[in-house]
């Protein structure tokens, strides 16, 4: 039984709210209002053409069929050079020192039993002039790696040819070595000195260098060791002038700089000139006791 409607405070019936049906106008007025206020409005970018770049220039073919062209052929960087340094005179008064029978400093001693290089001989012999050459031709020889035979510093001796400074000679050899005079008359001195550099051209090839170390104002080195060395023997400029002790202080200072002398060809330089201005003195490096 369904129960009877409450009255309101003034006793009457209230007012029923209208039933709005799904389907009815006013339904679809109300729908279509909230689609419209949930949608939102975005502005339309505008559309960006793309960038249009210029053709470019294919790249040539490369033709395979050619070949690069050659590059220049490198010149060897090292200087093959070695010296022949003329001999010390064995008739001096320091000659006789380290070959008397009784002497006992340590280098006649040494001579004596066979222990010293001729190269240390003729260096005590001769202190400053053939010391200064050998003390140059071994800060600055470069002898070519092939040369058999062939050291940097090569000794003209009287009647023993060519020899490598670093020979171990005795008093005796070094007495028959130097029995003789240097002179182109003397066959002991001029044949065994061509056979050697003839040995000695043969060894180290067509393009090392022949540096005298010796007088080039006479013929005594210079002809017999010219026509075989041609225009590959060479001596220094600097030694145009110069007597052998200035020539062997020259050449220690070179050694203690560290810079070589100028080379000339024998067979078309100048041999002779003024006497050139004396030396600076040379500095010794001081050694503590």
């Amino acid at each position: 039984m369904t129960a009877p409607p409450q009255l309101a405070h003034d006793g009457h019936t209230p007012a029923r709210t209208p039933t709005v049906s799904y389907h009815s106008p006013m339904a679809r007025k109300l729908r279509k209002i909230g689609r419209s206020s949930l949608k939102v409005k975005t502005a339309k970018l505008p559309t960006r053409k793309p960038a249009q770049h210029a053709p470019q220039t294919p790249l040539p073919a490369v033709s395979h069929s050619r070949r690069a062209p050659a590059l220049p052929e490198q010149q060897p960087s090292t200087v093959h050079r070695i010296f022949l340094l003329s001999p010390a005179n064995v008739s001096g008064v320091r000659a006789k020192l380290i070959l008397c029978d009784n002497a006992t400093f340590p280098l006649a001693l040494r001579l004596r039993d066979g222990g010293l290089s001729l190269g240390e001989s003729f260096s005590f012999i001769s202190d400053l002039y053939f010391r200064g050459k050998l003390a140059y031709a071994r800060a600055f020889a470069q002898p070519p790696p092939h040369a058999q035979g062939a050291c940097g510093a090569m000794v003209i001796t009287a009647c023993g040819g060519l020899l490598p400074a670093e020979t171990l000679v005795t008093r005796e050899d070094l007495c028959k070595i130097s029995s003789v005079s240097v002179s182109l008359s003397e066959a002991r001195y001029r044949v065994p000195v061509e056979r050697d550099a003839r040995s000695l051209a043969d060894a180290i090839g067509a393009h090392c260098q022949v540096v005298l170390l010796g007088s080039v104002a006479t013929p005594k080195y210079v002809e017999p060791l010219l026509k075989i060395f041609g225009e590959r023997l060479l001596f220094p400029t600097e030694f145009a002038g110069r007597g052998d002790m200035s020539r062997g202080g020259l050449m220690l200072r070179c050694v203690q700089s560290g810079v070589q002398l100028n080379y000339v060809p024998v067979a078309t330089a100048n041999r002779h000139g003024a006497r050139p201005p004396k030396l600076p003195p040379l500095y010794k490096v001081f050694r503590p006791a």
